[in-house]
């Protein structure tokens, strides 16, 4: 090669040192840069120049390095994993503080927890002991108004418990609406990020930036819900969601909202998927039934790894949530609409947590106040056959209800039940003194009976039957078993997580030794590349003048 020639070797030594000193500084500036990929320089040989094609071997001359690219350093097969992971420990997440919200609602968190749930349990076993020292003389005034007022603590506590679960969902419904919001905004970037990615990349260049909040948009996505994704060779990602495309085309499937015009619950549908009907202006709009067969998720189907179906935040807050306050009577397959259908509470209820509380707790409540209306009303009857002797009965010769209903045209539930005004101004019309003076042992017997029967399971699924006095206690204890689990799991599962994402950022993570290590290495190139330089032209400058001469 001749020595002008050799001055581009040289010259390509300099502009490759120099390309790969300002990769690393990237990296070190971006060391740490939520989402950055470390880059690496790649670097190759230029074409040779052939002096001879004679045997054994062709005569060569080298041109120098050739500056190839700038790649990412990412293993595909730790992000997916990664990704699939961490929506499920997301997933978790939700369940483990649901339950936790649940046992300080309840009364059960570090011994303490809310005032209502504190009171409500105190409640239960104050009108126990109401009934027990009203059982010990029944006749007395002070008696019979300490059962009536206990009675009135325990309907009232037991509605703000309730009410604490409502306003519980109506809380993680707000969230949701976050959440669709936050899922939308990423599908939206990562459809303008294709396309800048696709226009530049269409050149020589690597929009290698581009690619990593790309990247970072993914893993948020996964946290929401199960995600898959592919990329085409023109550097265009489609991405499904929950089994749905969400970005593909140049299109992005919005998730829509459709609010329960009751419950005022939210349900995100595919836009693209749904059936609506017109209102009289033309606009579309969406209906119950339209959204049936568009809903984002399937909140039916059985929570599992195996299947997949424990994976994202929005999934487990809409489990949580449920889709309605639920009653007594859905734990019997009684639907929302109080039609009986097989398989309800299994299919709609067991899975949300906050809906199974809901309903365990208010078959406490209604069994409580229907066992003490329905005593009432049998002993009356049966003193007093014809109402004669207007034991136990009004005015009007009815038999007494302690308990009696905000609605006439709606069930026994919680949140439809008050005390009789009527016995919590006079408790001492509950005389329970006969006709012929005598104390009515008969219904004191019936009411310390009812309390101690242990017949009532907490669900369909539980075997163990409780009495009235010890029902919340194994409802409580059933909470914080199972947040108990569940905290495990999400203990077991963050570990899964933090341990894919160690592995990944191996790869990806910038290191500053290594990259220290790796300036001083380029940084000694281009020296020496401007060294060999310098010894060409000082060879140039010694042939020139003595050739002058």
């Amino acid at each position: 090669m001749s020595l002008m020639g050799s001055f581009w070797v040289g010259v390509s030594g300099l502009q490759s040192s120099n390309n790969a000193l300002n990769t690393t500084a990237h990296n070190m500036s971006n060391l740490d840069t939520t989402g950055y990929t470390r880059q690496q320089v790649s670097l190759s040989t230029r074409g040779y120049t052939t002096v001879y094609k004679g045997r054994p071997n062709w005569q060569q001359i080298g041109r120098g390095v050739n500056y190839s690219l700038t790649r990412q350093e990412r293993d595909a097969f730790l992000d997916k994993n990664y990704r699939r992971e961490s929506g499920r420990s997301a997933f978790y997440d939700v369940s483990a503080s649901a339950l936790e919200e649940i046992e300080y609602i309840l009364g059960e968190v570090n011994g303490g927890g809310s005032i209502e749930g504190t009171e409500f349990s105190e409640s239960i076993g104050n009108l126990w002991t109401s009934i027990q020292e009203l059982s010990k003389d029944p006749t007395s005034s002070v008696n019979q108004n300490l059962f009536v007022t206990r009675s009135y603590e325990f309907i009232n506590k037991a509605a703000a418990v309730y009410k604490s679960l409502g306003e519980y969902q109506d809380n993680l419904n707000q969230s949701i609406v976050g959440k669709v919001n936050n899922l939308n905004s990423y599908a939206q970037e990562i459809e303008a990020l294709n396309r800048k990615i696709v226009a530049v990349e269409a050149g020589n260049e690597h929009a290698n930036d581009l690619r990593d909040r790309r990247n970072y948009l993914l893993d948020q996505l996964a946290g929401l819900g199960n995600i898959t994704y592919s990329e085409d060779y023109m550097g265009y990602v489609s991405v499904r969601f929950e089994g749905v495309d969400l970005v593909k085309g140049g299109l992005v499937n919005e998730v829509c909202m459709y609010t329960d015009p009751t419950t005022g619950f939210y349900t995100p549908y595919w836009k693209m998927l749904a059936d609506y009907t017109y209102d009289e202006d033309g606009n579309p709009v969406a209906t119950e039934e339209g959204i049936r067969n568009a809903q984002v998720f399937d909140l039916t189907r059985t929570v599992s790894s195996d299947l997949n179906t424990d994976i994202g935040s929005l999934k487990s807050m809409l489990l949580a949530r449920g889709d309605h306050r639920a009653t007594y009577r859905e734990l019997k397959d009684y639907n929302k609409d109080g039609e009986y259908e097989a398989g309800w509470y299994d299919r709609n209820i067991s899975q949300s947590v906050i809906m199974n509380v809901e309903a365990e707790f208010d078959q406490l409540v209604h069994s409580v106040v229907t066992k003490i209306n329905d005593i009432l009303h049998d002993e009356a009857l049966r003193a007093d056959p014809d109402g004669s002797q207007g034991y136990l009965r009004d005015e009007d010769g009815e038999p007494f209800q302690l308990f009696v209903l905000l609605n006439e045209t709606q069930d026994w539930t919680v949140s439809n039940i008050t005390i009789n005004q009527k016995l919590r101004q006079n408790p001492a019309l509950l005389t329970f003194r006969r006709d012929d003076h005598s104390e009515d042992i008969p219904i004191m017997e019936a009411l310390k009976a009812a309390f101690e029967e242990r017949i009532y399971t907490l669900n369909p699924n539980v075997q163990t039957p409780f009495a009235f006095k010890d029902y919340y206690v194994g409802l409580m204890s059933q909470v914080a078993n199972s947040g108990s689990v569940m905290r495990g799991v999400q203990v077991t599962q963050t570990n899964a997580t933090d341990s894919l994402l160690n592995a990944r950022e191996q790869v990806v993570g910038v290191s500053s030794d290594e990259e220290l290590t790796n300036m001083i290495k380029f940084q000694n190139a281009y020296n020496a590349s401007s060294r060999y330089i310098n010894v060409v032209d000082d060879m140039l400058e010694h042939i020139l003048t003595t050739l002058g001469r």
